[in-house]
């Protein structure tokens, strides 16, 4: 049996006139300083968010397997990731969630 789970954890909204972190807060890359006003979502929310998920993934499916499926190229960064917080629960967790992982890649998202 193939369970699908569907997360609708409370979303971080950003609204259209947001106009983000000063790049001073920042150690930004020398050959972006000119390319860039702001940040817009700082790189420790990203992962603070991405452990949230990992965390909901693996309280939702309990003892069952997981298979995460990858979609080339855009997600690999995000999936690697979700997939390493998920590993790091499974190491400090009293009980291991069996991972099993694929890729697919499309000509197109539309």
């Amino acid at each position: 049996m193939t369970k699908v789970v569907c997360f609708y954890t409370q979303q971080l909204r950003i609204s259209d006139d947001n106009q983000g972190y000063s790049l001073d807060q920042f150690c930004v890359p020398k050959h972006y300083e000119q390319d860039l006003d702001h940040v817009l979502i700082p790189a420790g929310l990203i992962h603070d968010r991405i452990e949230r998920l990992a965390r909901d993934i693996v309280a939702d499916f309990g003892n069952e397997s997981i298979v995460g499926l990858c979609i080339l190229k855009g997600g690999y960064k995000f999936f690697t990731d979700l997939l390493d917080k998920i590993q790091v629960l499974n190491r400090n967790s009293g009980h291991s969630v069996q991972l099993a992982v694929d890729f697919i890649r499309l000509k197109s998202y539309v």
